[in-house]
């Protein structure tokens, strides 16, 4: 077992997949030398060559096109998009190319792409460096998506999504990145697409995933001292979902409250709620509730903390759902 922060757990499963596979090349903005803006590529370019771990030009669509054309000539390429909300440049590439060539040729092309996407607010940082884009993507078909929590999982997840014959959005919540938690360097556990039960309960289930699964865990203790037992899920696979975990659980609780950063409204909380309706009507014993963020532009940093999710809201979600 190794200790290691969330952002070094990913440096750590990059190198182990670079040392398996010589066709895994790393792409994107001051990745080599400067190691990325969060050091997450920190000294693979001084081990690997800069012909595998690529400083590009500022310009993500050429990024994101470029790995597309790697991707049919046999590599692996790994972007890396600085900020969540830079990634829009590069959004044509990734909805009509990217997630629609495997499709469009029939299954003949396979183009095993990953892109990896800081994600999320609370490091106190200016305009389109806080959104949570994920479920923009997750409504096109043809793009996998996960999110790691832990340590652990941001180590062999980003292997898992390097090793898929297809496209896959892996989203790091960088307000985590410095959350150090043990790694089983051995022992990978849950498929990556499979939801993990965290914290077992009775009376109530709450889902999450990626940077709120800590409040989401604190609310678990706190529920707990005033008698209130939480069944706590992290999703950790955005598309596809593993509904089922989520359908056991809530047929056991009765309740369920999805907690995620990104806007309430239309976020993916939204389409989970209406799902576990449908499979679970009959087990519910009060509407499934959402707590995230405002329908708005994510504030200046001096405002975000009344904007994203905290202990008090999730806590908030839980007794309203228990008040049915």
């Amino acid at each position: 077992m190794t200790t290691l922060a969330l952002s070094k757990a990913i440096t750590a499963g990059l190198r182990k997949a670079m040392e398996d596979d010589p066709k895994v090349v790393l792409i994107g903005e001051d990745i080599g030398k400067l190691g990325g803006v969060f050091r997450v590529t920190e000294g693979l370019q001084k081990d690997f060559g800069e012909h595998r771990v690529i400083d590009s030009p500022l310009a993500e669509s050429g990024i994101v096109g470029t790995s597309i054309g790697m991707a049919v000539r046999g590599y692996r390429p790994v972007v890396e998009i600085q900020f969540d909300a830079f990634i829009f440049p590069a959004y044509d590439q990734i909805v009509t190319q990217l997630a629609k060539l495997h499709n469009r040729t029939l299954g003949q092309e396979n183009v095993p792409v990953v892109i990896r996407v800081p994600y999320g607010g609370g490091i106190g940082s200016p305009e389109h460096h806080s959104e949570s884009p994920e479920a923009v993507f997750a409504h096109h078909a043809g793009l996998r998506i996960i999110s790691p929590s832990t340590p652990h999982d941001a180590y062999w997840m980003i292997q898992e999504a390097i090793k898929s014959p297809d496209p896959v959005m892996y989203f790091e919540p960088k307000r985590r990145y410095w959350m150090r938690g043990d790694v089983d360097m051995d022992n990978r556990g849950l498929d990556v697409h499979s939801a993990q039960v965290v914290t077992e309960g009775t009376d109530v289930t709450l889902l999450s995933y990626g940077p709120l699964m800590p409040p989401a865990a604190d609310a678990v203790a706190a529920a707990a001292e005033e008698g209130t037992s939480i069944e706590l899920i992290d999703l950790r696979s955005l598309n596809p979902i593993d509904f089922d975990t989520i359908e056991a659980s809530v047929k056991k609780t009765g309740r369920l409250v999805i907690a995620h950063e990104a806007p309430v409204f239309l976020g993916l909380g939204s389409e989970i709620a209406a799902r576990i309706t449908e499979r679970c009507f009959f087990h519910l014993e009060a509407p499934v509730l959402r707590v995230g963020g405002f329908h708005t532009p994510y504030p200046g940093s001096k405002l975000e903390h009344h904007y994203l999710p905290d202990l008090d809201r999730i806590l908030d979600g839980v007794d309203r759902a228990l008040a049915y």
